[in-house]
Formats: C-alpha cells, structure tokens, sequence
C-alpha cells in the first residue's frame, strides 16, 4: 500500500464569512499523505477530535467523522502536492 500513497494539501476554498463554517469550523490548510483525494479528504476528517474520543456523547455510539468541513467540497479543496509521498504511514504529515 506504500507505493499508492502520495502527498495531497487540503486548502480552504470557502470565503471566511461562508455560512458553512459555522456548522464546520476551519483547521487551516493541512497536508496528508492518502491513497486518492477521496482519501485524503477521509485522512484530514480521522484527525479531527470526535465526540467518541474525548468521551462527550451526542448519543450513543454516534460519531461527527461524517461533519468534517474536510469532507465539504465546498469548504475544503485538495491539490496533488507530489506523486512522491516520501517516507511514512498515511496521515497527516503538517498543518498551517
């Protein structure tokens, strides 16, 4: 699986007074080494606290994965940093 990872930067596309922040708040732009844009959206979201990590519950056994502004094509776009990941698992290498 090395071998298909490559390096993607996710960037804030949205306008900072954009409504759909207030639902998703900004991280800034990040960049993670991920399979496919698809997966580099999903690498971004797993790195965001979840309710179920810190041990607030909006239910039970329920997650917020699904509301990353990441995963919001609207809020977040993603560009092929390098076809070279260097070395390392998939998962966010830095954020600005």
């Amino acid at each position: 699986m090395g071998g298909d990872l490559k390096l993607y930067r996710l960037t804030p596309s949205a306008e900072p007074n954009d409504p759909r922040w207030d639902n998703a708040p900004g991280h800034g732009e990040i960049l993670v080494r991920a399979l496919s844009p698809a997966d580099a959206r999903i690498v971004a979201a797993q790195a965001e606290i979840d309710f179920l990590d810190i041990g607030a519950k909006p239910g039970d056994g329920t997650t917020t994965d699904f509301a990353s502004a990441f995963r919001d094509d609207k809020l977040y776009h993603v560009v092929l940093e390098s076809d070279d990941p260097g070395e390392g698992p998939r998962g966010v290498i830095s954020r600005k």
